[in-house]
């Protein structure tokens, strides 16, 4: 397992911090104990497994979503 910690646009409402934990949390290949969306940070912050999903594939389930990946930091776990 890797964790992964990806820094958004902005996070506007509660709302939207529950669509994204949803979103992120339905991939396969997430650790959905681990998923913590920060709305004062506006972070989103896992544990997945590299044989099975990428950064990037998150990236684009929060993007479908209409929310922008400033940028991502991935880390051995």
């Amino acid at each position: 397992m890797k964790k992964a910690t990806l820094q958004l646009e902005t996070l506007a409402c509660p709302s939207c911090m529950q669509k994204i934990e949803n979103a992120v949390k339905s991939l396969d290949g997430i650790d959905k104990d681990s998923v913590k969306v920060l709305f004062n940070s506006s972070k989103v912050k896992f544990d997945f497994d590299s044989e099975k999903l990428s950064v990037e594939a998150v990236e684009r389930a929060i993007n479908a979503l209409g929310y922008e990946v400033e940028k991502s930091q991935v880390r051995a776990k």
